[in-house]
């Protein structure tokens, strides 16, 4: 194990580096940047970041994450995933700080139908996924040993704009409700992805990629299923409403999205066990 204690958490608006703040340990010190105190498309603007917050580690949780609307604002989505990136690992690279690099499992074509292991040939396909791609060979053009990549999945917190947010609403306002239920993949708290995080930080050598998720399989239709089910017996909710399973191709998006891609945690159980979807989803519904 090695030990770092101070970090700069780039993306500070973001449910995932809310989720870091509340998760950290206690004898790290962690300062989280916005657009307002960090310009990811400046070098100068993260050099200066990291020489005020004097980090050893660097945590960028920074993406332009609206999958369809990167259908029509490519530039954009590249422009922070992409070039963003690039800066991050460039400034780390010079300074000699660690960094971590979070990355989706947007970036498969969700074709295959067993998890994704990290030497699975990525292929997106959605601008989103493929900004996050380009992202990631950013990071890996900088050809720096102190970073890496961590691929996650269908983040939700109580903090932000998230699936399990948008249920709950949506569950008090409509009558009935229609989910998709041929994407599969595994739900994922962004507390725990947050203690991975912090976790693979101290381990003494990074591997270049890393997968986490909590552990499970659900479709969209079985998470919102469980999301009812749970808020019911917590009192969240007064009243259930019916949900009906609906296929992609009667949802109409502007992006197309993976319909299969469960992440393969294996190698990152033995850094943290993973706890399971429904468990972990438990514990954010209470909080909120």
């Amino acid at each position: 194990m090695t030990s770092i204690s101070r970090a700069l958490i780039i993306g500070k608006h973001g449910q995932l580096a809310q989720a870091l703040i509340a998760s950290k340990p206690k004898w790290i010190n962690a300062t989280a940047m916005g657009r307002d105190n960090v310009d990811i498309g400046s070098l100068d603007s993260i050099l200066a970041a990291i020489k005020l917050t004097r980090a050893e580690l660097i945590i960028n949780t920074a993406a332009y994450t609206q999958v369809d609307l990167a259908e029509s604002q490519q530039d954009q989505a590249f422009s922070v995933n992409r070039d963003g990136a690039g800066n991050i690992a460039l400034a780390a690279k010079l300074t000699q700080t660690r960094l971590i690099h979070l990355s989706t499992d947007y970036v498969f074509n969700g074709q295959q139908s067993k998890a994704y292991s990290i030497d699975d040939e990525p292929s997106a396909i959605n601008v989103y996924g493929a900004s996050k791609l380009a992202g990631e060979q950013a990071v890996i053009a900088a050809e720096y040993e102190e970073a890496s990549i961590v691929r996650s999945s269908w983040l939700y917190s109580p903090f932000g704009t998230n699936f399990v947010k948008t249920m709950l609403r949506l569950m008090t306002q409509q009558p009935k409700l229609s989910v998709i239920d041929d994407q599969t993949s595994c739900p994922t708290s962004a507390f725990e992805l947050g203690q991975f995080i912090w976790s693979l930080s101290q381990q003494e050598k990074l591997a270049p990629i890393y997968h986490w998720s909590d552990a499970g399989t659900a479709s969209w239709y079985q998470f919102a299923l469980a999301i009812q089910d749970i808020a019911l017996d917590l009192g969240k909710l007064d009243t259930r409403i019916p949900i009906e399973p609906i296929s992609s191709s009667q949802f109409s998006s502007a992006a197309s999205r993976p319909q299969f891609s469960l992440l393969d945690i294996t190698a990152s159980r033995q850094i943290m066990t993973a706890k399971p979807w429904q468990e972990n989803l438990t514990a954010v519904l209470k909080q909120l």
